[in-house]
């Protein structure tokens, strides 16, 4: 699997899921989820992805300080409905990260483990998306904002171009190349985190 070489670069999470200990899966149930593994969820490279992916990194971060975060112990409420915009996308990245899942997630061994029921959308809150640790009560919101990288002028001609079947290899090569470009800025820029991912109450 070939992929920009800024996959490589971008950030990294650190987890413990003890399910995945308790079953055998991972050594203490140590996990690391990196941008490669929601690529492959989602299927695709985009700002949307890369903000879900920044959303839980920054917001995890705020909420375990040095402590590594729990995986399955974190409730995940999503400010607008399912069908709404990307907001699956994101919940279906966020999910993967946390361990969060929605009525057809994981309903436990016994009283543990217990996945389903974390992840809810339409929920009345400020915040895009609101992170919540189960053995604390301790919460977070995060909203992401794209737009403080912008789009090559010309990405908009060339995706015309594209989807009108107008486009030769060459036109398609360098729209996926622009493409990327902002994605990589946007995952590899720690000092713009701050601005694309406001972290609040």
């Amino acid at each position: 699997m070939q992929t920009p070489s800024f996959f490589q670069e971008a950030p990294t999470i650190d987890l413990i899921d003890p399910l995945s200990d308790f079953l055998g899966a991972t050594t203490g149930g140590h996990m690391t989820y990196t941008y490669t593994d929601v690529v492959k969820l989602a299927g695709h490279s985009c700002p949307t992805v890369a903000g879900a992916f920044l959303m839980a990194h920054e917001a995890l971060a705020h909420l375990y300080g040095e402590e590594i975060p729990e995986r399955g112990n974190i409730k995940v409420e999503m400010r607008d409905a399912l069908d709404e915009g990307v907001t699956g996308v994101i919940g279906n990245v966020l999910s993967m990260i946390t361990g969060a899942a929605g009525p057809g997630g994981f309903r436990g061994v016994g009283p543990k483990f217990k996945r389903s029921g974390l992840l809810d959308y339409g929920v009345a809150q400020r915040a895009e998306v609101r992170f919540t640790r189960m053995d604390t009560g301790q919460s977070i919101g995060a909203d992401y904002d794209a737009s403080a990288v912008a789009p090559n002028p010309k990405q908009s001609e060339l995706m015309q171009a594209i989807m009108s079947g107008a486009a030769g290899p060459e036109q398609k090569a360098e729209f996926g190349t622009m493409w990327q470009e902002r994605v990589g800025i946007i995952m590899t820029s720690p000092e713009l985190w701050p601005v694309l991912v406001t972290l609040g109450a």
